[in-house]
């Protein structure tokens, strides 16, 4: 991926169907108007089409937005449940990968692991 595995990059979930037609100005547009986020800030913004065969990544690098766009020839993404009234979901890249990779979140447990506090 392009961020590092160390970065403190935040990754949002868009809780809605995203419509895949959708370039860098309609994904950011979400942002703005549907999350009340910042495009710019260095998070990225996950969206999932209706079906969950599609999956855009947004993300802002250095003076330029990346779209990681990935499309699935068979199966689906898994959809994590989003709140009532929330428009989004924020994720851990853990959980993004295992959701990239077809792995089921519902089993899922993390061992217990020291973690520094942060600043």
């Amino acid at each position: 991926m392009f961020w590092g595995a160390n970065s403190r990059v935040r990754f949002h979930l868009y809780g809605q169907p995203a419509d895949m037609r959708k370039g860098f100005d309609g994904l950011c547009g979400l942002v703005i108007n549907n999350l009340k986020g910042d495009p710019v800030s260095g998070d990225v913004y996950i969206f999932i089409n209706r079906s969950r065969t599609h999956m855009k990544l947004l993300y802002w690098d250095h003076g330029g937005f990346i779209i990681f766009y990935k499309r699935l020839e068979q199966g689906t993404f898994e959809m994590p449940p989003v709140m009532p009234g929330e428009n989004s979901l924020e994720i851990s890249r853990q959980k993004l990968m295992l959701i990239l990779e077809g792995i089921s979140l519902k089993n899922i447990h993390q061992r217990k692991r020291f973690l520094a506090k942060k600043t």
